[in-house]
């Protein structure tokens, strides 16, 4: 079970360290560790968590000392390697032990509580291009970031500086970060999204409402929600007449739904003489084709009474006109039965 402080921190190494998320025709692989400097708090002293794309499917930390499946799909991995948890644990146990000590060294001469954050991860586009990053934090703002091009560290601030010059002078752990990106990373990437794939892969589309509220001074907000839409990525915006009106746009976060599927909402101020104009535009995978919707009066109790008994009224009527037939058939071979018995020989 994790803590709510670890809920938090993990939140802030995910926008602190840039981590982005999955586009619609990519797959990102990542892995976020943290150590802190001192017990309590709530939270472990170590902690690895692994995301494919926005499913958390593995967790390792200094209380339990194993890795642990999250999510259904990864178990499948033991039916063709009986050792792969074994294995990732024996590979996180090790990075524990490089955090102490690199936490011991960094947090020596400096007493309280510090954060010693790094995220890398890689990415598969849908073109084929394969993209990988690796990333460090300290104490909640960013510390040092690599450039794989060059084989150098980008320090965020002074501080860094002396750690940079050391990791670049030690082109084995450098060279080992570029290699495991461009490789070992991807090479899983694949792996997993073929366990995950039925989850991972597919495209439910949102179901789409608009509905309206007065505001002030004789103006009304015409609000489009969209719900149970996977993947996460998705393109709505309000248009009129075609034209995109994203500064007039109030926008809701993209936010996860019990079912793994997610929901959103965006909103616009505008004149109700030209309602009719207005279009919430959805994009997404989903979807064959990308469509508008726009507001649509509901129908009212009364319409709905009318509506409701003159389809009874007209149900009742095709009822009774099949009967009247019915009967008049069944009435006509009665008597057709009848005339030739009476017109046989005696």
């Amino acid at each position: 079970m994790i803590s709510r402080s670890l809920f938090v921190l993990l939140g802030a190494a995910v926008l602190l360290l840039g981590a982005g998320t999955a586009t619609a025709t990519s797959h990102v692989l990542r892995y976020f560790f943290t150590g802190v400097s001192e017990l309590g708090h709530g939270l472990p002293r170590f902690i690895i968590v692994g995301y494919l794309d926005d499913q958390q499917f593995v967790q390792y930390d200094s209380d339990s000392r194993r890795d642990l499946p999250r999510g259904s799909w990864i178990q499948k991995v033991e039916e063709d390697d009986a050792q792969y948890w074994d294995w990732q644990t024996q590979l996180s146990h090790s990075w524990e032990l490089y955090f102490q000590l690199s936490l011991w060294n960094r947090f020596n001469h400096t007493p309280g509580f510090h954060t010693w954050q790094w995220m890398h991860g890689c990415e598969l586009r849908q073109d084929g291009r394969k993209e990988g990053s690796s990333q460090f934090g300290y104490d909640g703002t960013d510390f040092l970031s690599l450039d794989k091009q060059t084989l150098t560290w980008t320090a965020a601030d002074w501080r860094a500086q002396v750690t940079k010059r050391r990791w670049e002078a030690d082109q084995v752990w450098t060279q080992g970060r570029k290699n495991f990106l461009e490789g070992d990373c991807i090479e899983w990437l694949h792996k997993y999204l073929n366990y995950g794939k039925e989850s991972l892969l597919r495209k439910e589309p949102p179901v789409v409402t608009v509905t309206r509220k007065g505001s002030y001074e004789g103006l009304e907000i015409l609000i489009c929600r969209l719900h149970g839409f996977y993947p996460k990525e998705v393109d709505v915006t309000w248009r009129k007449g075609g034209e995109i009106l994203e500064q007039e746009t109030l926008r809701g976060g993209i936010t996860p739904n019990s079912d793994r599927t997610y929901h959103t909402w965006l909103s616009i101020e505008i004149d109700p003489k030209e309602r009719e104009h207005y279009k919430c535009h959805v994009e997404h995978d989903g979807l064959l084709n990308p469509q508008d919707f726009s507001w649509e009066k509901p129908v009212s109790s009364a319409t709905g009474i009318l509506v409701g008994s003159i389809l009874g009224a007209l149900a009742a009527s095709v009822l009774l006109v099949i009967g009247i037939l019915f009967y008049t058939k069944k009435w006509r071979k009665g008597y057709q039965a009848a005339s030739s018995k009476q017109t046989q020989p005696l």
